[in-house]
């Protein structure tokens, strides 16, 4: 695990010139997680924490890692999950929960969204 978070954190730092976090420990989601801010973007660096991490089974699958799920910011999270429940989209979850940005979300249903995990995050 050590290994791979430096190599995968050295590229965003080092050949990106990224502002990379350190890695810190997010027991209530199971991961360990590293923030990758670049000037348009941001990027979360996910590892399993713990024996019954969201992402394990997702890394079983995919050995080398990869994308795990795109977040979209959006101005109000509550009148967005209506909105994509009236177009008949699943949520994976009946209400919002807080975020690794401390921000209320909601995951969409990736049979929904064209094969992708996708998650709203309020701004």
């Amino acid at each position: 695990k050590q290994w791979y978070q430096r190599r995968v954190r050295g590229f965003y730092r080092d050949v990106l010139r990224a502002d990379v976090s350190p890695a810190q420990d997010l027991p209530e989601h199971g991961v360990t997680v590293v923030f990758v801010n670049l000037p348009n973007t941001k990027i979360e660096l996910l590892y399993p924490l713990g024996e019954k991490s969201p992402i394990a089974g997702f890394l079983q699958k995919n050995k080398d890692g990869g994308i795990h799920h795109i977040c979209i910011e959006v101005d109000d999270i509550e009148s967005a999950v209506r909105d994509v429940k009236a177009a008949g989209i699943r949520t994976l979850g009946e209400k919002t929960k807080i975020g690794a940005h401390g921000k209320p979300v909601m995951f969409l249903h990736p049979k929904d969204c064209g094969g992708v995990l996708m998650e709203l995050e309020q701004k």
